[in-house]
């Protein structure tokens, strides 16, 4: 059985689910998402430990997606981190007022990406136990 913590991973470019793929495997499972519907659907069936979402997708974008996950009681509790391009201050405010926990711009550094999943995962484990 795989007592591994699983991590979503929503974005619509397969190069940068991948990349993130490739820096969180070893530690967590990884379920990825090309949409925000996607990333609602997986979210609510799979309940990872941790979503890291981007804002710019089809059919529902990361906002739209992370107020879903946030309001819906199957998923409410699970973390949402903002992972995308756009760094602008008005971004990272409408995140929040979303529901998201945390905001990362990319290009990320790997590490940081790392000890921000150990650190929002590890929290989760503890407000559920």
């Amino acid at each position: 059985m795989n007592d591994k913590q699983k991590i979503l991973v929503a974005d619509d470019e397969l190069y940068i689910r991948l990349l993130v793929k490739d820096i969180l495997e070893p530690e967590f499972t990884v379920l990825e998402a090309s949409n925000g519907e996607e990333a609602v659907n997986i979210a609510s069936n799979e309940q990872p430990d941790l979503v890291l979402m981007d804002i710019l997708m089809p059919k529902l974008d990361g906002y739209t997606a992370c107020y879903a996950i946030k309001n819906n009681e199957l998923t409410k509790d699970i973390p949402v981190v903002m992972l995308t391009g756009v760094g602008h201050e008005l971004n990272r405010q409408l995140s929040q007022e979303m529901g998201a926990t945390a905001y990362i711009t990319k290009p990320f550094n790997p590490e940081d990406l790392l000890d921000k999943a150990r650190q929002y995962a590890a929290e989760l484990c503890a407000t559920a136990s």
